[in-house]
């Protein structure tokens, strides 16, 4: 630790922190606009100038190392001012320069009131300028359907280049030219390809970078905020939801630094328009091979009595939006006609009974980082969560983390070895006959990670208990570190196996299912169904009975990460016309057949849900599983299929109904497949 003085106050911090972080910690406020501290360090805005006791002129605190600052004569410690005259002078003086050229656009930049310029032009600005010359002007750029440019506006900070290249992996953007005429652009004008592009416009600090589908749309001023997660994915990103009346305007990151830090993807972010498309406001019933809009009195009698001649001839199958308040509340109503076929899409290939260490992301999330091995089976983690893939380039970037490769050959936005393709090169790696077994064995922190590509098929079982054999032969599994991940990429799997929706046989057998969203299933003729969801999509068309459930960010429900983490997602607005939320939906139909649920409120169907797993209470927390679940797994064994891993999600933007109903993601998705690749075409 190293001794400063910062204000008149003394203060100790770490010697490889920048004066920036040190003056922070000493409770000094310090303006910038080309510093983040999850980027590399430019040095190029200047405003974050500070005077050094001693020095002929302020230092760029950002880029300053307290190892570098001298003690004083007689070995004092450093002083440093972040208020004196010289500093303010300073940074007016950079102020002014970045004015010189910065248009009056505030009343229509859609930045106006989140803009760092207009904040910190209220403290460090003039109210007149001494340039008469005109300003000059900056021809704007074709970046893709999500981001929006306004490039006289830019100040050259970088971030956005340094933000592409560093944290997205993707460096399509650059500077080009020398001085006044230096410009941000991207290579050959061509739509930026990452998946997480959308956070260049949280990161720019003035309007050049803004949201191209919320352009013009709404102020900050006006907009409720509901602090809320993300279900596009299963890594569950912190979100912030904006909504003005009863219309969601946009989706922001909020930061958790144990799962998304600050960014989130582009689904995630621009997923709103299909919040609003395609929305299914009232029930509807299939009469003559044609479906007719009905009262929710018609739908549930029609329910009833296919219901009653079925019997115990009764499936569920959730969806990938499910939170765990409908899923159990629907178990219940099926385990009071005597029936326990319950199951998602996903879980096929897991047993709940092992214990939640089976089928959890046991490292965690924010455990990456302490890897120094990693190998992925059937996952392609830039799809299936592009947030932890960012994760995993973070790591990677530090220049510890070698990663292996079964599966499919993908960019990943680092380098990886691509060990093979299959559940032959599985097999080789648990046999020691890869040599990539002996980088796992020599690791520290070794991860075998295990995606939705492996455990979708229906080999799925015997794949997950290679992996866990793999696993526990390489000492992943000790005191202190379980490097034992799957990686889901549905919001409800966990919160499914965590209360026991797992294990039913699905459609098969059954004359009537009760569909949660469940879009991606197939359905035998002749079934009848009846389809609780949200958006006119495959599932409604295959139904016989539509009753209109509420979105994610029209309910409050639980959800559960692919880490385990427990979590809440919160109303922000209300569903359209007849909708009511699932749960509700579930215990009213449960009246009509006669088999009364024993709750009349979502705190009591809680209540109900935490006596049977009390960790669902405990919000934000991961409740870790019994590694013995892991060494029972690896046990299993069992035949694989010799084909090789493909991961499910083929187009990253259309993976659940509210995507494929969103106008947005339908020209990213285009944007991706090569069909739209420049602002000419």
């Amino acid at each position: 630790m190293t001794k400063l003085i910062i204000d008149g106050k003394e203060i100790e911090v770490p010697a490889e922190y920048t004066l920036l972080q040190a003056c922070e910690a000493a409770g000094a406020e310090i303006p910038r606009f080309c510093y983040h501290e999850r980027l590399s360090i430019a040095g190029n805005c200047r405003m974050c100038l500070v005077e050094v006791n001693g020095g002929p002129k302020p230092v760029a605190s950002c880029a300053w190392g307290v190892r570098d600052c001298r003690p004083g004569p007689n070995g004092e410690p450093p002083e440093i001012s972040t208020r004196s005259p010289m500093v303010r002078k300073a940074r007016e003086g950079v102020m002014e320069f970045l004015l010189i050229n910065h248009p009056l656009d505030c009343p229509i930049c859609d930045q106006g009131g989140e803009c760092d310029l207009q904040d910190q032009a209220m403290g460090y600005g003039v109210d007149t300028s001494r340039f008469a010359e005109n300003k000059r002007a900056v021809e704007d750029k074709y970046l893709g359907a999500l981001v929006k440019t306004s490039m006289t506006r830019c100040i050259q900070c970088t971030r956005c280049v340094r933000f592409a290249a560093e944290v997205a992996g993707a460096p399509e953007m650059g500077a080009i030219g020398r001085g006044e005429d230096m410009e941000i652009t991207s290579f050959l004008e061509t739509a930026l390809t990452s998946e997480l592009q959308g956070n260049l416009v949280d990161i720019c600090p003035v309007g050049a970078l803004t949201s191209k589908p919320y352009a013009f749309a709404a102020r900050p001023w006006e907009l409720g905020k509901t602090q809320s997660i993300d279900v596009m994915d299963a890594v569950g990103s912190a979100i912030r939801v904006d909504t003005r009346g009863r219309e969601v305007m946009r989706i922001l990151p909020r930061v958790n630094e144990a799962v998304n830090e600050e960014w989130i993807s582009d689904k995630t972010r621009h997923v709103v328009d299909g919040l609003r498309t395609q929305r299914l406001d009232r029930p509807y019933l299939r009469e003559n091979g044609k479906l007719r809009a009905a009262t929710w009195g018609e739908a549930f009698a029609a329910i009833a009595a296919k219901v009653a001649a079925a019997g115990n001839k009764v499936a569920a199958i959730a969806g990938d939006l499910a939170a765990v308040e409908e899923m159990f509340a629907i178990k219940a109503l099926l385990a009071s006609m005597g029936s326990a076929n319950v199951s998602t899409a996903a879980t096929a290939a897991f047993d709940a009974k092992a214990g939640r260490a089976s089928y959890i992301f046991n490292p965690t999330i924010a455990g990456i980082e302490q890897a120094d091995a990693l190998l992925i089976v059937g996952a392609n983690p830039r799809k299936e969560a592009a947030v932890l893939n960012a994760r995993i380039r973070k790591a990677w970037r530090g220049g510890k983390l070698k990663i292996g490769v079964i599966g499919e050959k993908a960019d990943l936005t680092y380098r990886y070895e691509h060990l093979g393709a299959g559940t032959d090169t599985l097999a080789d790696v648990v046999g020691g006959k890869h040599s990539f077994a002996d980088v796992l064995k020599n690791a520290k922190n070794p991860i075998v990670l295990v995606g939705a590509g492996a455990t979708s098929r229906a080999d799925g079982a015997a794949v997950l208990a290679q992996a866990a054999k793999l696993a526990s032969d390489i000492g992943a599994i000790r005191d202190g570190w379980n490097g034992f991940a799957v990686l889901h990429s549905a919001a409800s799997t966990v919160g499914a196996l965590d209360i026991g929706f797992a294990g039913g046989q699905g459609a098969k057998g059954a004359d009537v299912v009760f569909s949660l969203g469940a879009d991606d299933v197939e359905i035998a003729p002749g079934t009848f169904v009846v389809y609780i969801g949200t958006h006119g999509d495959r599932g409604a068309h295959r139904a016989d009975v539509i009753l209109p459930g509420s979105a994610y960010t029209e309910k409050s429900g639980i959800f559960v990460n692919t880490e385990g983490r427990v979590q809440m997602a919160e109303r922000a607005g209300f569903p359209p016309g007849d909708a009511r939320e699932d749960w509700a939906i579930i215990r009213a139909l449960s009246d009509v057949l006669g088999k009364k649920l024993p709750f009349d409120s979502l705190a009591q169907l809680r209540q109900a849900i935490f006596k049977q797993a009390p960790h669902l209470m405990r919000l934000d927390q991961i409740e870790a599983g019994d590694v013995a679940g892991i060494k029972t797994l690896a046990g299993k064994g069992g035949t694989v299929d010799k084909a090789p891993f493909k991961s499910p999600v083929e187009d990253f933007y259309l993976t659940n109904p509210i995507a494929r109903a969103s106008a947005v993601m339908a020209e990213c998705s285009r944007l991706a497949s090569g069909q739209l690749l420049t602002a000419a075409e």
